[in-house]
């Protein structure tokens, strides 16, 4: 049986079980992956295989996973595959940020960052001298941590057409117990929590016609909403590339944003990022023992990359519900699928076939848009500006606190809901945030049931 007819079946077992759908019900809109889809509302619902995958393909998932969950260790080691940890480093593996394949969050109050970095550079794009490209509060022994970052709050207050009172949280960044000496004064920072990891091997499967077609970078047809598409250097090809991944849209490909999250995160080397995260100003850091060079094989990078590309993306739920169809109509109306496009029909793939020509409905156009001044973190990268952010996908939003136990969202989880969320949106998006709080309770409510049901 065909992925198309076995979806296809399904849905048609499904509805004999709870009862038919309306008819102005696309009977596929809850495969939200196409047949890359999971049934799953649990707490691994952002951990499953690709349905109906070869067994080598399996293989490979399975393989990636525990490379991806297992924490690497300080050189040398008797586990000559996994040492090479740090010198400087944010995690001791992948699983530690991305928590269950899902969103990282911003640390309780005194507590040490886990699933939430901070990006550093300083004016035209440079990593900050002493520090680098990255803050890295942890270090194995003998090498000095570079110190601790902390978070505090002020609280924002507003109030809807209605009248009903809202709050929301403004964060501020310092940092402490530096260990290399001050930063440069003209440090530009930009705070980020993990993102979810699910369905990567399907964004990138995208066509990039389709979403380049979708770039409007001068408004020509006067909607207010004018994405661009982010240009960033593919280090494998040796040539530029359409930026899809990250929070700024900075990685081309799985691969580049896996290798590049080892060597940042983990302070691990590989062929594509060959030097260890160490400034000329931290010599403890570059006299380390090193695990290997690269000291990350290719075959794990493989299996981490394929373990990326095969996790599936679960299924909507309640998409026959009333109010969520309301939702729906009202996420249309207030123009928030401008940036959060519904659909794609993802092109071939030539390594996993699963995954070409599948209709897919992630809520994202991979571009980057203009979100206005409170969001900013006014640190470029690439092309994006420091007011630009890429659209992330909201598709599996509505399972977040099932599955990472909280509801933070944003780049950096200054959000607490996703009711907070929409009222964090600006720039672009003002107006859709506009029409939100001038809406009636139900209709807000109607939008957030939508949004849970993804």
């Amino acid at each position: 049986m065909t992925s198309r007819a076995y979806l296809s079946s399904l849905f048609v077992l499904l509805a004999a079980c709870s009862g038919e759908a309306p008819n102005d019900v696309d009977p596929t809109e809850a495969w939200s992956g196409g047949a890359a889809t999971v049934f799953d509302d649990g707490p691994d619902a952002y951990s499953r295989v690709v349905p109906e995958v070869t067994r080598d393909d399996e293989r490979t998932f399975f393989k990636g996973r525990a490379l991806f969950r297992d924490p690497w260790v300080t050189a040398p080691a008797s586990t000559e595959t996994r040492d090479g940890l740090g010198p400087l480093f944010n995690a001791r593996s992948c699983e530690q940020c991305h928590v269950r394949d899902g969103r990282g969050r911003p640390p309780e109050p005194d507590g040490p960052m886990v699933s939430m970095l901070i990006r550093l550079s300083i004016p035209g794009g440079a990593p900050e001298p002493t520090y680098g490209g990255q803050f890295q509060p942890q270090s194995v022994l003998g090498v000095p941590s570079e110190g601790r970052a902390t978070i505090t709050h002020t609280t924002m207050t507003g109030a809807y057409a209605d009248g009903t009172p809202y709050s929301l949280v403004v964060p501020s960044y310092s940092f402490e117990d530096l260990g290399y000496g001050p930063m440069a004064p003209d440090v530009e920072i930009s705070p980020r929590v993990a993102p979810a990891v699910y369905g990567l091997g399907l964004l990138e499967a995208i066509p990039e016609a389709a979403i380049r077609a979708l770039a409007d970078p001068d408004d020509a047809d006067g909607d207010g909403i004018s994405g661009r598409a982010n240009e960033v250097w593919d280090v494998r090809a040796e040539a530029p590339a359409l930026g899809r991944f990250g929070w700024k849209a900075g990685q081309p490909t799985v691969e580049q944003q896996s290798a590049a999250a080892f060597a940042g995160d983990i302070g691990i080397t590989s062929s594509l990022f060959t030097a260890e995260e160490c400034t000329e100003n931290q010599a403890p850091c570059r006299d380390a023992i090193s695990g290997g060079e690269p000291e990350l094989l290719d075959v794990i990078l493989d299996n981490v990359v394929g373990y990326g590309r095969l996790l599936a993306v679960p299924a909507r739920r309640n998409v026959d519900d009333e109010r969520v169809r309301r939702g729906k109509a009202l996420f249309a109306e207030a123009k928030c699928a401008a940036c959060h496009v519904e659909t794609f029909v993802t092109g071939e793939v030539d390594d996993f076939p699963l995954l070409g020509g599948q209709t897919i409905h992630p809520y994202t156009d991979l571009l980057l848009h203009d979100m206005g001044p409170e969001l900013a973190d006014d640190r470029p990268e690439a092309l994006a500006s420091g007011t630009e952010w890429r659209t992330p996908a909201l598709w599996g939003i509505g399972l977040l606190e099932t599955v990472n136990n909280h509801t933070r969202l944003m780049h950096d989880g200054r959000a607490r809901s996703l009711e907070e969320a929409i009222l964090w949106h600006g720039g672009e998006a003002a107006e859709a945030r506009e029409t939100f709080a001038a809406w009636a309770v139900e209709d807000r409510e109607a939008l957030l049931a939508f949004l849970r049901s993804l």
